[in-house]
C-alpha cells in the first residue's frame, strides 16, 4: 500500500493535556501537507483550528474523554457545541461502567442521542477495548450498530493499552454493514498500519504515521 493511501486513513492526533495552539497549528499544517483524513484535537481548539484550515482539512474532536462517565446530557452538549464550533467529526467515549453492568439499552440510547446532537456530522464511538471482555465488545458492536453511529473505535490511547489486531478482527465480524472501524492507540509502524487496514479498519488514530512520512521525506525516500 502506498504511504499516501495510509495517510489518507489517519486521524492525525494530538490530545495531550499540555497541548498548545502552536502545537495544534503545527499538526493542522501537517494534516494538510500529508493529506490525512482529519486532525483529532481537544474541543477547546476546534473553533480556532477550523478557522485556520477552512475546507482544507476535517477537524475531529473528542467528548466524554477519556473516561466516558459524564452524563448523557453533558455529552450531548459537548457534541453539539463541538459541531457548532466547526467540528466535522466527533469521537465519544461510552460509559464503560454501564458496559460492565450490561446496560446495553442505556448505552445504545446514549449513542443515539449523541449522534442526533452531532447534527449530521460523523460520530465515532470509543469503547476502550482493553477494559472489556470479548463478550462485552461484541455486545457493544451491536449497540453502536443499533444506534446508527458511523464508526466503532478501539481506544482512547489513555488507558492500559491501545488497538490490537484481534479487536479489529472481532469488530469486523460483529458490526453492521453501515458501521466502520477506527483503530487507535499504539499504532507505531507502517506495517502495523497496513495490517489494521487489511483487517478492516477504515481509520487509524495516530500521530506516528506522519512522523514516519517526515522521516522518509528527510531521507529523500518520500
Amino acid at each position: 500500500m502506498e504511504l499516501s493511501q495510509i495517510l489518507a486513513k489517519c486521524d492525525h492526533t494530538l490530545l495531550a493535556q499540555t497541548a498548545t495552539w502552536a502545537e495544534i497549528q503545527a499538526i493542522c499544517d501537517d494534516g494538510i501537507k500529508y493529506g490525512t483524513a482529519s486532525v483529532c484535537i481537544p474541543a477547546s481548539f476546534v473553533k480556532q483550528a477550523k478557522e485556520y484550515v477552512g475546507d482544507k482539512l476535517a477537524i475531529c474532536t473528542v467528548i466524554g474523554f477519556p473516561n466516558g462517565y459524564a452524563t448523557t446530557a453533558a455529552k450531548c452538549f459537548m457534541a453539539s457545541d463541538a459541531v457548532a464550533n466547526g467540528a466535522d467529526e466527533v469521537d465519544m467515549v461510552i460509559n464503560i461502567g454501564w458496559a460492565k453492568e450490561g446496560k446495553w439499552a442505556e448505552i445504545t440510547a446514549e449513542i443515539a442521542a449523541i449522534k442526533k446532537a452531532c447534527n449530521g456530522k460523523l460520530l465515532k464511538v470509543i469503547i476502550e477495548t482493553c477494559l472489556l471482555t470479548d463478550e462485552e465488545k461484541i455486545a457493544l458492536c451491536h449497540c453502536v450498530t443499533d444506534a446508527k453511529a458511523d464508526y466503532i473505535k478501539t481506544s482512547t490511547g489513555f488507558s492500559k493499552a491501545g488497538a490490537t489486531f484481534a479487536d479489529v478482527e472481532l469488530f469486523a465480524k460483529h458490526i453492521g454493514p453501515d458501521v466502520k472501524i477506527k483503530a487507535a492507540g499504539g499504532i507505531s509502524s507502517l506495517e502495523d498500519a497496513e495490517k489494521f487496514i487489511a483487517l478492516g479498519a477504515s481509520r487509524l488514530g495516530t500521530s506516528r504515521i506522519v512522523k514516519i512520512a517526515k522521516g522518509l521525506e528527510n531521507d529523500g525516500t518520500y
